[in-house]
């Protein structure tokens, strides 16, 4: 089955920045695939050239099988885009804007459902100047997803969310893949990639540093899990020698294990086999976030 996106040796320059630099991936139909990385890593410019806003220097680039460098036109007429950086005009009403976007494809959805499910359409006859940044990031994503594309690109699609607004564009999020469509979705958020990205591309300093799922990436980069518990027992020394135990810190009564593997399950064996049962036993699991950090270290960010 061909890719959704097959994109090789990607690099875009502007002058002397080298915004991209041989940047590779594959994305497969009905996909969600999340692009994580530092401000300034590449994200955008690569998302914007796969889209045919900016042309690449160099790289061969196919997206739903057209080059959108030649092909750009009929392309756009198959994707959804939400912007990092997106305006309308001031007095432009949100019904309008939702209407016109509407225009562009025969597959298009009745604008008032999509200004229902995005919690928008009580504000359909306010202005775009009118709206706060939380209205206007909604209605954008709404403008993207409008058209029933077969590829979406979301840039910072939850950013000026409150909370309950990202889980319900989650939910949304999750909806258009299961209607068959593909999402590419750049974020800033770890929490939002884990739930929702089938894989994640790592950007550093314009180049992919690891692809893969959100699960493996900690396995990868940061395998470790931290158990704490409180005890008044004195010597826990032994506790180094439990399979899986890395390190062990002590501040007073309480206590934080480092390790690997299933550790909840052999210390809590080894705890109880010593006669020790703390209440407040807990694990902490090894995130996304964490990952990321210690892979955006190993690639030299800090």
């Amino acid at each position: 089955m061909e890719q959704a996106i097959a994109l090789t040796h990607l690099r875009k320059t502007y002058g002397d920045v080298i915004a991209v630099d041989d940047v590779s991936f594959d994305v497969a139909p009905n996909e969600i695939f999340g692009i994580i990385g530092p401000n300034g890593s590449g994200k955008t410019t690569t998302v914007e050239c796969l889209q045919g806003l900016r042309v690449a220097d160099r790289g061969e680039i196919r997206v739903l099988g057209m080059d959108p460098r030649t092909e750009g036109e009929a392309l756009r007429r198959r994707i959804g885009s939400q912007l990092q950086e997106s305006a309308l005009p001031d007095r432009l009403k949100v019904w309008e804007a939702l209407d016109l976007f509407a225009t562009a494809s025969a597959k298009s959805a009745d604008w008032r459902a999509e200004a229902r499910e995005w919690g928008i359409y009580d504000r359909r006859n306010a202005a775009f100047a009118d709206l706060s940044g939380g209205e206007r990031q909604r209605l954008f994503v709404a403008l993207a997803l409008i058209t029933n594309p077969e590829l979406v690109f979301l840039d910072e699609m939850t950013t000026g969310l409150d909370p309950a607004a990202r889980r319900v564009a989650w939910s949304l999020i999750e909806a258009v893949r299961q209607r068959g469509a593909t999402v590419v979705l750049v974020t800033h958020f770890m929490d939002e990639a884990e739930h929702l990205c089938d894989r994640i591309g790592v950007f550093l300093r314009g180049r992919v540093v690891d692809v893969d799922s959100p699960s493996r990436l900690v396995a990868k980069h940061n395998p470790s899990s931290r158990v704490r518990f409180s005890t008044e027992e004195a010597d826990l020394s032994w506790l180094s020698g439990v399979p899986g135990v890395q390190k062990l810190e002590r501040r007073g009564a309480r206590v934080e294990v480092v390790g690997s593997g299933p550790l909840l399950a052999q210390l809590a064996a080894a705890l109880v086999g010593h006669g020790i049962a703390p209440p407040d036993l807990r694990v902490d699991l090894p995130t996304l976030e964490e990952a990321y950090m210690a892979l955006t270290q190993e690639g030299g960010l800090a």
